[in-house]
């Protein structure tokens, strides 16, 4: 059996020039969708492809109609060939039943595996200039160093871990955590949870007991 899948981008647009193609192509069922090329839901073309079975052909009116890049539509065609399903694209004359249309196939799969390469390159190229600048790479940290300058010198100061993690909003494993990233030495000794009740917090004046 001979399928056809017609698409548009926007309601604005029409079908109908696709329609036609494919009716004079012999599609016998043909499934239209209005969708953007790389909107990854796409129900028609899930409907289609799961409808095709060995020695139906899958017809469409440009290459475009079908992936929504060029890693995707080797993807598809890779499916379709292991499935024993042919495909056809009307204005290119591509035909994978063919000795051309095979070898048109394999110059597609080609230069998706050649995007993929350049999109691993550019990757590695952007993350090596960006540690050249200096700039951090992963994830970011809970406190900065100045943040954690503080919460050392509120805990030297009498300050429980507690106390000073709730002023950074943060837990006392990230506290904790934290004050690894400063030199050995900077490294405050966790003080006792029962402190002087008489030590005032620097930022509004009340003492623990006062909270």
């Amino acid at each position: 059996m001979i399928y056809g899948y017609a698409r548009v981008s926007t309601s604005d647009q029409k079908t109908d020039l696709q329609i036609l193609a494919l009716q004079e192509a012999g599609c016998e069922s043909i499934f239209v969708e209005t969708a953007s090329g790389a909107d990854r839901r796409r129900p028609e073309l899930t409907k289609c492809l799961a409808k095709l079975q060995s020695g139906d052909v899958l017809v469409v009116w440009k290459l475009d109609r079908l992936g929504r890049s060029l890693s995707h539509l080797v993807a598809i065609l890779d499916d379709l060939s292991s499935r024993g399903v042919q495909f056809r694209a009307i204005t290119q004359g591509i035909e994978t039943g063919t000795s051309t249309g095979r070898l048109v196939s394999h110059i597609l799969g080609a230069l998706a595996e050649f995007e993929r390469e350049l999109i691993k390159e550019r990757t590695r190229e952007g993350i090596k200039a960006a540690k050249g600048r200096g700039q951090k790479m992963g994830r970011r940290y809970a406190m900065n160093q100045e943040q954690i300058r503080q919460a050392r010198r509120l805990m030297d100061e009498g300050h429980s871990a507690s106390y000073v993690s709730g002023i950074f909003k943060v837990s006392r494993a990230t506290l904790f955590n934290s004050f690894q990233r400063l030199k050995e030495d900077e490294i405050p000794k966790p003080k006792e949870e029962g402190r002087d009740a008489r030590t005032v917090d620097m930022f509004d004046g009340r003492t623990d007991k006062e909270r």
